[in-house]
């Protein structure tokens, strides 16, 4: 059975995920990892996502006010045993219902040039590639999106 549970940054199985995302991005990211790092604290994140098949958490995903009107998504991750069977697109789009009902009208992102999949998964679900926004516009290897709810 596949569960979407709607939660916070003190969940367990979100916490956990996101170790497993950072690991991964610490790779991906090189030296420019410490830079996106201090941008991706979760200890005041009040809307999170976690994605559970049977009661194994394998996606999660986050937003946060950027703007008053802008949600930020964050925090995007599956399993790579689990990866390529939708579970980011369910993820992201339980994001923007949720994020729609407390009253956002714009979801914006930032990704990079190293996570060509997660570039192609947004542009999926009508994301456009707007100008970085900041902190990241100092940065060339981010991509920022941005899509109206």
């Amino acid at each position: 059975m596949i569960t979407l549970r709607r939660t916070n940054s003190e969940d367990v199985d979100f916490i956990n995920l996101v170790v497993l995302l950072n690991q991964d991005l610490k790779i991906r990211d090189g030296e420019d990892h410490d830079f996106y790092n201090q941008f991706n604290n979760i200890d005041t994140i009040k809307h999170a996502i976690v994605f559970y098949e049977g009661e194994v958490a394998i996606g999660c995903g986050a937003f946060r006010e950027k703007e008053k009107d802008t949600a930020e998504i964050k925090r995007m991750f599956v399993h790579p045993d689990y990866r390529k069977r939708g579970i980011a697109s369910a993820v992201l789009k339980e994001l923007e219902i949720w994020a729609a009902e407390v009253d956002y009208k714009y979801t914006i992102l930032e990704t990079g040039v190293n996570q060509p999949e997660a570039i192609a998964l947004y542009q999926k679900q009508e994301y456009a590639i707007i100008p970085n926004y900041p902190p990241y516009d100092v940065m060339d290897n981010s991509v920022c999106m941005k899509k109206t709810l």
